[in-house]
């Protein structure tokens, strides 16, 4: 049988290398191979969030490179390259397989029978908008989903740029007067709204409907002129303007007098639904779900049908610290900012003789930038905000939520994470505000649909690297403790051994 071959070959081999680094690898594998053999579609949570070597990635390819027939690997550009230097060629030589592996955007031939590996961006393209370069039916594995969701507004966002409306001048030379007052009607509009920390405005129904009368007058054309056609960018975004799953923004430039208009669907459950039913596909991410059958998981992926498996975090070797204070003050309180920076400075005078980095994130802008301020005076070039160049051994970092995402793995895993704000997703930022008018329109719980899951993967992913390490984490949002969805968020920080703010300079070296 498929799966003891998968299971036998992959146990030799981790005895082979030693002891595991992760106690699910034959579990998952034998999973991924009865996926393979049923031809039925499986959802797997392994519980890790921590990069672009993550273990569990031995378990699929041991059962992908065994399995006599072809596959497709969904992964990005920086985990590929790892894949075919490092891990591939190791299992490769060790189970003797002469699997062939390409790496490419369209597939190699009909009697092809490897593995080929493509990016998020080329399979969503292929399969979201008709190149169809690759045959259905094939198994396909897509790993790292837990950013599937911003690939999918990614690849299906249309941009109209500046020089865009040029060209649109010069494919309707006719209508030039009336193609240049109608950018000179948007420019005046989005011009006028007040400058926000997110750089962006929802492009309102007066804006939209300025765009509406120049598409009408294009296409009357069109009608007229057989042979006329939209170029390609202003295609799409008409055909967002009439779709009711989209959000429309728009971003100016101050200084040139310019600006760029976009538009990106609002929710991707129904688009993806309609690419899970072409060939059978196993999903893994880190954590995506609390429950163990992903009902919402599912629910936001559009995946009706799949086996769903969650792997717990094993305690002893992933438990963090947690110091979660409870009686400060509502982050949206005006005595929130005093009662943090008390917070601030307590936390940091415990640390000051104990080498480590300090990392504190503050998803509100104008809150972050007047922390940063006050940190400063206070521990001088100790704190940085938003830069990492000659970090101090005892560094404090101040940054938003983006940042960290973006650079924590490039920085070295702090010794204390503090979180100053959970984050959820700001209604002030236009883009979220948007979205949430989408789930509004419908009529459907959009703080439990889409802002507090946003919430919980942010977190969960936010914190990984400090498992490894059994590091410190100092949550310091109280609603934690008063909200009806503090549970969740316990939950996603499991497993924790609960500090005293006296205990945390000791707790780095505590085990439960």
């Amino acid at each position: 049988m498929f799966e003891v071959d998968v299971h036998q070959r992959l146990r030799a081999f981790l005895r082979a290398q030693g002891q595991p680094d992760w106690p699910h690898h034959l579990t998952m594998a034998r999973l991924v191979a009865r996926a393979l053999r049923l031809g039925r579609s499986a959802l797997i949570q392994t519980g890790d969030c921590t990069g672009y070597c993550r273990p569990y990635r031995l378990s699929y390819l041991a059962s992908i490179l065994i399995w006599p027939e072809p596959v497709i690997l969904v992964t990005p550009p920086s985990v590929q390259q790892r894949l075919l230097l490092v891990e591939i060629p190791q299992l490769q030589q060790w189970m003797n397989s002469s699997k062939p592996i390409v790496k490419g955007e369209y597939w190699h031939s009909h009697h092809f029978q490897g593995l080929m590996l493509i990016t998020p961006e080329s399979w969503l393209r292929d399969r979201l908008t008709g190149n169809h370069q690759i045959p259905p039916g094939i198994p396909t594995v897509l790993d790292s989903i837990d950013d599937i969701e911003a690939w999918t507004i990614d690849c299906l966002t249309t941009a109209v740029h500046p020089q865009d409306w040029y060209e649109l001048t010069l494919a309707y030379p006719q209508h030039t007067e009336l193609i240049r007052d109608s950018r000179i009607q948007l420019t005046r509009l989005l011009f006028q709204r007040p400058i926000n920390p997110y750089g962006c405005y929802i492009v309102e129904q007066t804006e939209q409907e300025i765009l509406r009368r120049l598409y009408h007058a294009l296409n009357q054309d069109d009608h007229h002129q057989p042979g006329m056609t939209l170029p390609g960018n202003w295609q799409q975004l008409e055909l967002h303007l009439h779709a009711l799953n989209t959000v429309c923004w728009g971003t100016v430039d101050r200084e040139l007098g310019q600006f760029s208009l976009f538009a990106g669907p609002a929710d991707v459950s129904s688009l993806l639904s309609q690419i899970w039913s072409v060939q059978p596909s196993i999903l893994i991410g880190g954590t995506l779900d609390l429950d163990a059958h992903a009902s919402l998981s599912r629910h936001q992926l559009g995946l009706r049908d799949a086996t769903c498996v969650q792997f717990p975090l094993d305690r002893q070797a992933n438990l963090i610290h947690l110091y979660l204070p409870e009686k400060l003050p509502m982050p949206n309180t005006p005595q929130y900012q005093s009662a943090l920076m008390v917070e601030l400075r307590q936390l940091f005078n415990q640390v000051y003789d104990h080498l480590g980095l300090t990392v504190v994130i503050i998803g509100d802008t104008p809150l972050k930038q007047q922390v940063a301020a006050l940190l400063a005076a206070e521990f001088g070039s100790r704190v940085q905000m938003e830069r990492f160049i000659e970090v101090a051994e005892n560094g404090i970092l101040i940054m938003g939520w983006e940042f960290w995402q973006e650079f924590q793995s490039q920085l070295p895993c702090p010794r204390l994470l503090v979180i100053a704000t959970l984050p959820i997703p700001s209604l002030e930022n236009p883009l979220v505000a948007g979205r949430v008018a989408y789930y509004k329109q419908l009529h459907q719980d959009w703080f439990r649909l889409y802002l507090l899951p946003k919430a919980l993967n942010t977190l969960q992913r936010a914190i990984a690297p400090l498992r490894q390490q059994q590091g410190i984490v100092a949550l310091l949002d109280s609603r934690v403790i008063h909200r009806s969805y503090g549970q969740s968020i316990l939950s996603v920080l499991s497993p924790f051994a609960r500090i005293n703010s006296r205990d945390i300079i000791f707790s780095s070296d505590a085990r439960p």
